[in-house]
């Protein structure tokens, strides 16, 4: 089969063995996502080598440990935990010391016609979600997340630093928690999207009388300046969520963080049914998030559009 690798810093094509089940389920993919964390695994972050991505929907076509599962629609979480150590066994796999994650730590991912996860991972799909919309599960799914460990109320000023992909999921996502909700980045045509959805747009240069404006400030663009704009931006005793993965080592004010209390929180990944639900329900839109659709065949140069600048979603096609 066909599969994009990320192999010696670059991505590239392989005609690869299809996977066998081995005890989970065989998953035809009809459609993946590029991520932004597929482009840093390309430039060396997690030190992954083998088939990107984690964002899909697809057709179960093997399931020997849960054969209801044959032929129903479904995405996946994206982490396959030990099913015995005390995370796994309390329902939560996203910490498992020993967990493989699709596309990125220890198991192909999804750029590629057939993948393979356990089939307690597996989410069916309802037929009201188009795949479309279905590919954003993963990603909607983290943007959902962060009111999992952060209290989000129709009160709370919130702010969403960066204006691409993951920043604009975040943004949809908390508008639905409250209309407090800002978009900061620097495309006028992303931040025209965000006012479509009754979310404020900022422009990033026009932030000076913002200083200690929010609540919750969510650093979504992957960029050390980010972060510093998030310091600036949250309140004393306030809370910045770090959603980005980023492959440097960035260099911050600390002792900013003693002084006004602030809190940081980490957040990755989140439960996919939730997304699922906003989803057919149509309470988050993302069909005008999908900048361009390539084959499979053409993931190479599909990976090159991905990273051009104002590029939102770019999907493959097996």
């Amino acid at each position: 089969m066909l599969a994009l690798r990320a192999e010696s810093g670059s991505a590239v094509l392989r005609d690869v063995p299809r996977p066998a089940a081995e005890g989970e389920s065989l998953v035809r993919v009809s459609l993946s996502g590029i991520c932004n964390t597929d482009l840093e695994i390309i430039r060396g972050y997690a030190g992954f080598t083998g088939t990107l991505g984690h964002e899909f929907i697809g057709i179960v076509e093997e399931s020997p440990e849960a054969p209801e599962l044959l032929g129903r629609r479904v995405a996946g979480e994206i982490n396959a935990g030990c099913g015995r150590c005390e995370r796994c066994l309390a329902g939560d796999p996203r910490h498992c010391p020993e967990r493989t994650v699709l596309g990125i730590i220890g198991r192909d991912g999804a750029h590629a016609e057939f993948l393979r996860l356990p089939s307690r991972n597996l989410v069916a799909v309802p037929d009201a979600v188009a795949d479309e919309a279905a590919v954003f599960i993963e990603p909607l799914a983290a943007a959902i997340g962060i009111s999992e460990q952060v209290m989000i109320t129709p009160e709370t000023r919130v702010a969403v630093i960066g204006d691409g992909k993951l920043g604009t999921l975040c943004a949809r996502a908390m508008r639905t928690l409250t209309p407090h909700t800002s978009l900061i980045g620097k495309h006028s045509s992303k931040l025209e999207l965000a006012e479509r959805t009754g979310i404020l747009p900022i422009l990033a240069g026009e932030t000076s009388g913002l200083k200690n404006a929010f609540d919750v400030v969510i650093e979504a663009s992957g960029s050390e300046s980010g972060f510093a704009a998030a310091v600036d931006l949250v309140r004393p005793r306030g809370k910045i969520v770090l959603k980005s993965t980023f492959a440097g080592k960035p260099t911050w004010e600390a002792w900013r963080i003693v002084v006004e209390e602030i809190t940081i929180v980490g957040s990755r990944c989140g439960r996919f049914q939730p997304a699922v639900d906003a989803l057919a329900e149509g309470r988050i839109e993302v069909a005008d998030l999908i900048s361009e659709e390539f084959r499979l065949a053409d993931a190479v140069k599909a990976v090159e559009a991905a990273g051009q600048k104002g590029t939102l979603k770019v999907l493959l096609r097996p």
